[in-house]
């Protein structure tokens, strides 16, 4: 697809720098861009190479000038690079219509704009909104519901139950509505508590591949809108997620804790069961938290703690070793000796003698 600059700075709120008929084909970083292309730059590097790079437009947020390039301003220009890729690779758009060799319950109600592919299986009293896109080897269990413009790739499972707000996407191969991990023991064996809830996501919430999200075991999981999770995440039963929070990838979030708003967990993060991470917390990467977080803080470190409390720790075990050699140097100049323990000498060892 073709725009001239004038028409992207529009779309983008932003102002053309140079010519505004000039037509732009394609959008590609600047060690890839040929001429006729698009690209950006949010800082001086990035901006020398674009300027020396074969594009011939550059979208920018510096007070960079070019008698090179035409340039576009724009307040943000990561924001805008966001919003300008739609424009040269759009998404393909699936027609409506049902796959032959999809299997869907007759009290079912698909809105005719639907994409179901193949192989999918929709069950009783699931209902569909529009402009949905099943991709193909959906399961979407018994009383599901599914809002408009929702968009689950291939192998996604619904279990049953399980309520996805509007323009939810979920990639391939995740699991929504499992079993809460629930056991007792009961003479001496561990009994299955059953999980009679369900798992409610609400709208503008984007899923990665092969993320499970188990079902309460009594009322609801919880995903706040506008939660991002990344791919290979487990969330626990009755767990509640904030508003667009941030989980990365490989997070584990055991089962009855709260996230509030605006919540990031770094990619391994794991937190214990039962709780309460206020809003906007930030937990950095490979962090066990096992204590409540209040509202705004910053947490690292196994077990988990505030970040400068953690970072203090950090540098004072990295002093560790030269702390010991002087410690040493000062015990032999003062003539102590560390204890050292008496160890009896090991019993001479016999060999039989060889087999004649």
């Amino acid at each position: 697809m073709s725009f001239t600059t004038l028409e992207i700075a529009t779309h983008l709120g932003g102002e053309v720098i140079g010519d505004p008929s000039l037509v732009v084909k394609g959008f590609a970083p600047a060690d890839r861009a040929q001429a006729g292309d698009l690209t950006f730059a949010e800082n001086e590097n990035y901006f020398a190479r674009a300027e020396m790079s074969a594009a011939s437009a550059i979208i920018t947020d510096g007070a960079f000038t070019s008698k090179r390039k035409v340039l576009i301003k724009v307040a943000n220009s990561r924001i805008a690079f966001a919003k300008v890729l739609p424009l040269f690779f759009p998404e393909p758009v699936l027609p409506s219509g049902i796959h032959p060799t999809a299997v869907i319950a007759p009290s079912a109600q698909v809105h005719p704009s639907v994409h179901v592919g193949p192989w999918c299986v929709i069950g009783e009293k699931v209902v569909i909104g529009a402009r949905s896109v099943l991709r193909g080897g959906n399961h979407v269990g018994a009383g599901c519901s599914l809002g408009d413009e929702v968009h689950l790739f291939p192998n996604v499972v619904l279990y049953p139950n399980t309520e996805l707000g509007a323009r939810v996407r979920i990639h391939s191969g995740t699991v929504i509505g499992s079993d809460g991990f629930g056991y007792v023991i009961d003479d001496g064996m561990h009994r299955k508590v059953p999980q009679i809830g369900n798992v409610i996501i609400r709208e503008d919430v984007e899923i990665g591949a092969n993320v499970t999200i188990d079902r309460g075991a009594l009322g609801p999981t919880v995903i706040g809108k506008g939660t991002k999770i990344d791919n290979l995440v487990q969330i626990g039963h009755n767990v509640t997620v904030g508003e667009h929070c941030l989980l990365v990838s490989q997070v584990g979030v055991a089962g009855s804790t709260r996230l509030g708003n605006y919540v990031i967990l770094a990619g391994q993060v794991g937190l214990s069961g039962h709780l309460k991470i206020g809003n906007r917390v930030s937990v950095a990467a490979q962090s066990g938290v096992m204590h409540n977080i209040p509202d705004g803080e910053k947490w690292m470190g196994a077990p988990a703690q505030p970040d400068r409390q953690a970072k203090r720790q950090y540098i004072a075990l990295q002093q560790l070793p030269d702390l010991l050699r002087r410690v040493a140097e000062l015990e032999k100049k003062a003539g102590l000796m560390p204890a050292t323990p008496t160890v009896k000498p090991a019993a001479a060892a016999t060999t039989p003698p060889a087999p004649k």
